[in-house]
């Protein structure tokens, strides 16, 4: 649900919210906004306060003004994380092999974005960003029966 096409991409517009300059309709003008986009989730102030608990640990000096505002307006305070990501999941190997459920071979490919938008009132005052620029793994999953692997199966011994 992004328009974000690689994980520059998704650095480049976070890049362009910048704190106590940009507001909540800057940030959904990103597509950034939790009633379109599947992969933002709405933190309220108990949420915010949990995830900067050790903030309390530390001077006041030493904190990012951001958090410390956000620690005083209370339950005026509030987040969006954004996770979004784009993985492409791709079979490979033997046609014949994978489709008679000997063998299953996956590469996953990708990138994730994530980050913590926090707000005060409508004003973004904090922007925390990271993620992964580069996903990739391989899974194979092995079956020596094939396709009568699933004959010991709950649904198998149902129909007895």
């Amino acid at each position: 649900m992004s328009r974000w096409l690689s994980y520059e991409d998704g650095l480049r517009a976070l890049a362009t919210l910048t704190p106590y300059v940009a507001t909540r309709q800057d940030v959904h003008l990103q597509g950034l906004d939790p009633h379109v986009n599947p992969g933002i989730t709405v933190l309220h102030f108990a949420d915010v306060l949990q995830r900067f608990s050790a903030a309390a640990l530390i001077r006041p000096q030493d904190v990012d003004p951001g958090i410390s505002d956000c620690l005083g307006a209370g339950q005026r305070c509030s987040a969006y994380a954004v996770v979004v990501q784009k993985i492409e999941r791709q079979r490979v190997g033997n046609f014949w092999v994978d489709s008679l459920n000997f063998r299953r071979q996956t590469v996953s490919r990708g990138w994730r974005v994530e980050a913590l938008l926090v707000f005060v009132d409508d004003r973004l005052v904090y922007e925390l960003v990271g993620g992964q620029p580069t996903i990739y793994s391989e899974e194979e999953q092995r079956n020596p029966l094939g396709p009568l692997q699933g004959w010991g199966s709950e649904s198998w011994r149902a129909l007895r």
